[in-house]
């Protein structure tokens, strides 16, 4: 597809390439800076003296290597230039003429879903309360309602689209795995793109569900997730704790967005339950070499473990470090799920034109 790059500031190193490799590049005069190395780097490794404009500024790129192919006088006329290129593309006459689908808003306000959850993600509720008011009418044609209750499955329609959505009222037991994992390969054969509402404490633990082969059942979702051949949206909107947040595709499991609710936690495990496991280790580390436990110090290191782990499972910590693609409001959740699907949708039927020789300006 063609790639434009509009350049506002400096784009140095590695990141000059970006634009050395897209097909049409906009440089805004006196500020865009683009080049290998900087003057203070090109004097420490060659000894050679030059100013930013003379290395990589907007008017010898246009004029002398040819890198860039127009030039903005400021960041929206640079803007303007985007926008009067895109228009001279072909783009959207490519297209199949397609109707846009007919839908029913939901029976439910989506200005409910600003306390649908709670902010404590320990706190339980029915992830069909969210389902609710994002689904067209509110309809949601429930997979195995009866054969799990913790791990939700079903189809429904959002702004007209078909989608299979995943949520959870709890932890993922190996009944749950089995389900969403079979419901997920059932989507990949109608060409079904997928929703996951993640809200888990992580994969059920403890004697029952080992003998019950959580292990094996949860590989099974994981695996699905893994393989799936069609689009997969998350959504964090409580806990994403452990391999729970890889079977219900998390960041690791590359969904094509991923969005974050202000409510989300994403961490290994919660803070008090990694230092309850500290605690323990340390105790019984202690009990095996004969030596005395120093409560003073494990309390120390239970209080740090618990501050560190929650500061760095908040959203704010997450989205800064771009593991989702935005922290949205959860209001704007049914808005954001149309634009996505019809995204989704138009990528689909689009004819793509693959060339064999790279970027033309080579």
């Amino acid at each position: 597809v063609p790639q434009v790059t509009i350049i506002h500031g400096s784009c140095t190193a590695g990141g000059a390439y970006l634009p050395g490799l897209s097909d049409y590049v906009v440089l805004v005069r006196g500020r865009a800076k683009m080049f290998l190395a900087g003057p203070p780097l090109l004097k420490a490794a060659t000894g050679e003296v030059a100013t930013d404009e003379e290395l990589g500024g907007a008017d010898m790129h246009v004029t002398t290597p040819g890198t860039s192919e127009y030039i903005g006088e400021n960041d929206r006329d640079a803007i303007r230039i985007c926008r009067e290129l895109m228009a001279t593309l072909p783009w959207n006459e490519q297209l199949p003429v397609t109707l846009k689908p007919e839908y029913d808003e939901p029976l439910y306000s989506v200005d409910e879903l600003a306390g649908v959850v709670p902010m404590d993600y320990r706190q339980p509720y029915d992830c069909r309360e969210i389902i609710a008011r994002i689904a067209d009418g509110s309809v949601f044609f429930e997979f195995k309602e009866f054969y799990d209750s913790q791990t939700i499955c079903g189809h429904s329609r959002i702004g007209g689209r078909p989608i299979g959505i995943i949520g959870n009222n709890g932890p993922i037991n190996y009944k749950g795995a089995t389900k969403a994992a079979q419901f997920i390969q059932l989507c990949c054969q109608s060409n079904t793109p997928l929703l996951y509402l993640q809200n888990t404490t992580g994969f059920m633990v403890g004697k029952d569900s080992e003998q019950n082969g959580i292990i094996k059942h949860g590989s099974k979702m994981i695996q699905a997730v893994s393989n799936a051949s069609v689009p997969q949206i998350t959504i964090l909107v409580g806990g994403g704790f452990g391999a729970g947040n890889y079977g219900m595709c998390g960041r690791a499991y590359d969904p094509r967005l991923l969005f974050a609710w202000p409510s989300s936690r994403v961490a290994v495990m919660g803070g008090e339950q990694a230092a309850m496991v500290l605690d323990i280790v340390a105790r019984e580390k202690a009990g095996r070499l004969g030596q005395g436990v120093d409560e003073e110090k494990l309390q120390k290191l239970s209080a740090y473990t618990i501050d560190r782990m929650t500061r760095e499972s908040e959203p704010l910590y997450g989205t800064a470090r771009l593991w989702d693609d935005g922290l949205i409001d959860p209001r704007d959740t049914r808005k954001i799920l149309i634009q996505a699907l019809e995204m989704f949708y138009e990528a689909g039927i689009r004819p793509l034109k693959p060339n064999s020789y790279g970027v033309a300006r080579f």
